[in-house]
């Protein structure tokens, strides 16, 4: 069909206002996007690297250079560079460390290959190549792996305490990381080997007090409850206790306002009122009767109820948060009740020692010695509130670290060691490939030189001077764990050291970072609606259907 003139109608298929980009200038738009919020973190690596001091919409602050915390923290709005956030976050749940190393190396695939793509190159050719370096990395990282076996229980131990040791070395806490090892091992060994589940390790953050004065309970321990005046009469030490956790409410009720009861004489409104004293009376009587000498529960323990108790040298605890009273009967044994009737024996649990003890400006209900158990709590002590906070996610990550040692049991040395190698590898195996793949491989061995130069850069070490000398020490036979040594501003065997970490770490690394920007190089078009992003539409809008959804060529 022909049109006068020539002129060719104007076909629109997206809605007004839409916009969009493609083609090559916004691939490299992504790519100058990831980079960027690479650049957020990059200064947070290493036992020498800088915090950063973060303050949300709600004023609140938060000081930490955990790479994950830092990126979800940002609120990162750019599509591409939310990809690069979600690769830390995963990093984060997977393996617990690693997380800013992961956001480096991805960044950095995309920088060395940025030229590539400028001059030309198609993406899915990059893609390619990346795939494979990537495989080839992680199959050479299985290959150096040493597996330490769990035959000596001390060396074993020993192994577990200096993965836990680098994990904090680049944390707030490195100055003590002689004292949380021990604690953190400690922690994950009472765990329950075969499931390894960090949540039973509970994390208590008290202020006041130095760092040093932070305890390993060996069971469980929870702030004290809110409590009526009868609380100070209860014992607050038992030995041996058998324990009853409950879901019940021990307390009267206020009638309703709108209640209604009509009675024909006087006498029946006080069997009214009896009644209910009698029911809660009842169940007191029944608790008692069970033999034990601590009652917990998640619902409310009333006035009557904790004088009832005080009177009978029991201890009771209402309004314990379920996360705690989850944690006791793992810990006791027995199980949470949601009747007082028919409680026997195998329904209560027990300790070997029960107590309240004061820590800090706050008491503490302890229970050590706990014949199940297969949890623990940690009472964190610290100056400020960011500063405990800060301490928490160190542990946490350490804790994790420590979980994967145990159960993959093959550890890397750490400080740019492992990436060293690897780069020489794929630089070694690109002079045997033909093609733009060799070009490809060797560029992606290149970017995996950022973790050691970052290292040195936040050290405030001359860079090329060390990464010079540890290209040089790579390509002699027994040097395979040469890396940057942070102390004698130099290079050093870093496993002789005992700078180690789970070859899970890196190998999830490599995988996730070369993934990602595998997923930012196949995109060559963005389609945002700006519309839809404008106040006043989204969800209160009705969207737009039938004819009037045709855009300008539609049927007004």
């Amino acid at each position: 069909m022909s049109f006068p003139g020539g002129v060719q109608p104007q076909i629109i298929i997206l809605k007004e206002g839409t916009d969009t980009s493609q083609g090559k200038g916004q691939l490299l738009s992504n790519i100058n996007a990831c980079m960027a919020v690479a650049d957020c973190v990059r200064t947070t690596l290493g036992p020498r690297g800088m915090d950063k001091l973060i303050v949300d919409s709600k004023g609140d602050v938060t000081i930490s250079n955990d790479g994950a915390t830092i990126l979800r923290l940002l609120d990162i709005v750019h599509p591409a560079g939310k990809a690069i956030v979600d690769i830390s976050r995963a990093q984060d749940a997977e393996v617990g460390d690693g997380t800013t190393s992961v956001t480096l190396l991805a960044a950095e695939f995309l920088k060395e290959i940025k030229q590539n793509i400028e001059e030309g190159v198609s993406p899915q050719t990059v893609i390619k190549g990346f795939r494979k370096a990537s495989v080839l990395a992680i199959n050479k990282v299985k290959e150096m792996a040493v597996t330490i076996e769990r035959k000596d229980p001390v060396q074993f131990r020993d192994l577990l305490e200096k993965c836990a040791a680098t994990s904090m070395s680049s944390k707030l806490i490195h100055g003590h990381k002689d004292f949380f090892k021990k604690m953190v091992v400690d922690a994950v060994l009472h765990l329950d080997q075969d499931e390894l589940s960090e949540k039973m390790i509970g994390i208590k953050k008290i202020a006041g007090g130095g760092m040093q004065d932070s305890i390993f309970v060996d069971g469980v321990a929870f702030k004290k409850t809110f409590s009526y005046a009868g609380f100070e009469q209860q014992p607050k030490n038992f030995k041996t206790p058998k324990i009853l956790c409950l879901n019940v409410e021990l307390e009267l009720k206020a009638e309703k306002d709108n209640a209604e009861v009509r009675i024909d004489a006087v006498q029946d409104y006080q069997s009214i009122v009896d009644a209910e004293w009698s029911i809660i009376y009842d169940k007191l009587e029944k608790i008692v009767a069970t033999g034990a000498k601590i009652v917990l529960s998640r619902l409310p323990i009333g006035d009557l109820a904790t004088q009832y108790f005080a009177d009978r040298d029991i201890f009771c605890a209402g309004r314990v948060p379920n996360e705690d009273i989850n944690r006791v009967v793992k810990a006791v044994g027995g199980s949470v009740q949601s009747s007082v009737n028919d409680i026997g024996a195998v329904h209560l649990g027990t300790c070997a020692v029960f107590e309240e003890k004061q820590v800090g400006s706050e008491r503490y209900n302890l229970f050590q010695g706990c014949p199940q158990a297969k949890t623990c709590t940690l009472l964190l002590r610290g100056g400020a509130e960011q500063f405990i906070a800060e301490v928490e996610r160190s542990l946490h990550d350490a804790i994790m670290i420590v979980r994967r040692a145990i159960k993959n049991k093959s550890v890397v040395a750490g400080g740019g060691a492992t990436e060293m190698e690897l780069s020489k590898y794929l630089r070694d195996y690109s002079k045997t490939v033909e093609g733009k793949q060799q070009m490809i491989i060797a560029a992606f061995a290149k970017a995996l030189e950022v973790i050691p130069r970052q290292l040195c850069n936040n050290a405030g070490f001359d860079a090329t001077d060390i990464l010079n000398q540890l290209r040089q020490k790579h390509t002699q036979p027994g040097c395979q764990w040469y890396g940057v040594d942070i102390n004698s501003e130099s290079i050093a065997d870093n496993f002789e050291q005992f700078v180690w970490e789970p070859a899970l770490v890196k190998t999830n690394a490599i995988a996730a970072a070369s993934e990602a920007a595998c997923l930012i190089l196949s995109v060559d078009e963005t389609v945002k609606n700006v519309q839809s992003e404008a106040p006043g539409q989204g969800q209160g809008a009705a969207p737009m259907r039938g004819r009037g959804g045709r855009g300008r060529g539609g049927r007004r």
